[in-house]
């Protein structure tokens, strides 16, 4: 289907790039052969690190003449294998796209590049009493590039949206070569299609994103944050509609049920939280805004609400260090879960009141299977990540039911009007479900997209429909 690289092809690409970018030896492509989806592997043959979206462009157009693929990467902290080489050829890596160019106080606006770990630029806006709120598990380490190729989410997306609520215009380099903007930097646009958000959650396909800018609000000044535990995970789950219900938004509603929460804790003996022994459930509620009675009239009327769904005393953060304790808690679960056993997660959706029938539905296909789950996620969303656990199963058991079985919760998830991702994305390991999600019109769309932007197949190909 593809060329191999060449020795020829790689003295373009340093004369593209530089001779201190390119990297052929075995350690840099043992580095960019995988990223956080289970244990795939997948060796590039060779690494580049570009600097500029004209170099970028001379790439592309090289791997059009030559037929090869380029697979676009940011940190690797990705759970879909977006970002694996799974045809060799080109791992291009975005890091040297470091910079924030630019935080706009009077628009309230940042324009960053991609490479930039999202955490970091958190913290440059906070600093001007500005706030960009999608913040994922991996805040600290992931790029903000990443998180657009995603659509990312994190448990702010309760109250403020995801990474495309943000988005304002980008600078994208087409598979082609071309290098165009897709918008402009304002935030009422109705000026012709909207390919700013086709680009969103693209996860590379379709171009590779060289500069970003997104909208901002001012930020938050108080928080206040409860853990609620039940005595049911079931019925943790059902309150989580009931809040809504009530007229209160939270900045944050988080679900762990006790296995996740058991994982943590013996994998992370600083965090200093003592759990019931009847307890099989939490729910980690954040408010906020700026003006604390108010966040606790919210919080009390939180308390009532809980109270009618079996949940015992709740815990409320009195500190920072506690703030700090209970979020690190949620933030490792996933972390934890891997280090527990070999395991798949899937990143499940539904409209929140229906995450009881789910999260039934989930633990009723496990015992039809025979596999253990541990579910948490982002509540207030209806998005539930469902591990489910090699265990004891056997190489042939795990091999042979697991697909059968995530087929099930799909169903599902479809049937109480949800999909297959809601953050993670598809990447090259959901690809094969999304039958169960979309028709063929729906998927030849798709299809007819990716072409038209990318008519080789040089760019990130094997990823989220077949071609």
């Amino acid at each position: 289907m593809f060329q191999r690289i060449t020795s020829d092809i790689i003295q373009s690409l340093i004369g593209i790039a530089g001779p201190d970018n390119v990297f052929i030896d075995g350690e840099n492509l043992e580095k960019y052969a995988h990223d956080e989806t289970e244990d795939l592997h997948y060796l590039p043959e060779v690494v580049v690190k570009p600097r500029t979206a004209a170099e970028i462009a001379n790439i592309l157009m090289l791997a059009n003449k030559h037929n090869f693929p380029v697979t676009p990467m940011g940190a690797r902290t990705g759970l879909s294998g977006g970002a694996l080489p799974v045809f060799g050829g080109i791992a291009l890596s975005m890091e040297r796209f470091n910079k924030i160019l630019h935080i706009d106080e009077r628009n309230l606006q940042v324009t960053t590049e991609p490479g930039v770990i999202t955490e970091v630029l958190q913290n440059a806006v906070i600093e001007k009493g500005l706030f960009y709120p999608p913040d994922p598990a991996s805040k600290g380490s992931c790029f903000i590039g990443g998180n657009v190729a995603e659509n990312s989410g994190g448990p702010k997306a309760v109250k403020y949206g995801v990474v495309k609520d943000y988005v304002i215009n980008l600078e994208v380099v087409l598979p082609t070569g071309e290098i165009i903007w897709t918008g402009a930097n304002v935030l009422k646009n109705a000026t012709g299609y909207n390919l700013t958000q086709l680009f969103v959650g693209s996860e590379g396909t379709i171009g590779v994103i060289t500069k970003i800018v997104l909208r901002l609000i001012p930020y938050p000044q108080k928080t206040l944050l409860m853990l609620v535990p039940f005595t049911n995970a079931i019925e943790a789950c059902a309150a989580v509609a009931a809040i809504f219900r009530a007229g209160i938004t939270p900045s944050a509603m988080e679900f762990m049920e006790r296995d996740a929460i058991d994982c943590v804790l013996r994998f992370n003996s600083d965090i200093k939280i003592e759990i019931k022994d009847y307890i099989m459930a939490h729910l980690l509620i954040e408010v906020d805004g700026n003006n604390a009675e108010v966040l606790m009239q919210d919080c009390e009327l939180i308390a009532k609400i809980v109270e009618g769904f079996n949940c015992d005393e709740i815990l409320f953060a009195e500190t920072e260090r506690e703030k700090s304790d209970l979020w690190k808690m949620r933030r490792k679960v996933g972390e934890a879960v891997k280090m527990h056993s070999v395991y798949k997660e899937e990143d499940t959706v539904v409209p929140r009141a229906e995450l009881p029938q789910l999260l039934a539905g989930v633990k009723a296909i496990g015992l039809k299977y025979g596999f253990q789950s541990v579910c948490y996620g982002h509540a207030g969303d209806g998005n539930l990540h469902v591990n489910i656990l090699k265990g004891d199963l056997s190489e042939n058991q795990w091999e042979s039911i697991l697909p059968a079985g995530i087929t099930e919760i799909f169903e599902l998830v479809i049937a109480l009007g949800g999909t297959i991702s809601g953050e993670h994305g598809i990447g090259l390991v959901q690809k094969k479900y999304m039958p169960l999600a979309f028709s063929k019109t729906q998927l030849d769309i798709f299809r007819n997209i990716r072409k038209m932007f990318d008519p080789n197949g040089i760019l990130n190909p094997g990823k989220v429909v077949e071609m």
